[in-house]
């Protein structure tokens, strides 16, 4: 499956589609659909992992570094939908629970999965 980057917009929050894998060589491409969201305003980035077939460290440096930017435009980057791999992968890192998506605590829920 080849990388894919699909954003759709929910309220408050941008729902970032990842399909395929997310490593050295597809970074720079998800980089730079981060950097155009937050140049637009952006600020609540729900990146949805439910297709993301495998992510090795430059893809976990890139979740660290698209929260980095959304905090300091005042926002945040949560993760959800992990599984297989890439959940073992974001675990063992302690990243899965940091970015966890917690509807109460975020208080933005966006729509459903079902709804892309």
């Amino acid at each position: 499956m080849a990388f894919s980057v699909n954003c759709t917009q929910h309220a408050d929050v941008v729902r970032i589609h990842l399909a395929g894998e997310l490593d050295i060589v597809t970074v720079p491409e998800f980089n730079a659909a981060l950097d155009r969201l937050l140049d637009e305003g952006q600020r609540r980035l729900l990146v949805d992992l439910t297709e993301l077939t495998f992510c090795d460290s430059s893809g976990l440096a890139a979740f660290v570094r698209g929260d980095d930017q959304a905090v300091s435009r005042g926002g945040w980057l949560r993760l959800t939908g992990a599984t297989g791999r890439v959940d073992r992968v974001l675990r063992i890192s302690g990243l899965a629970e940091l970015f966890r998506y917690d509807r109460e605590h975020d208080q933005h829920d966006p729509a459903p999965l079902s709804d892309r």
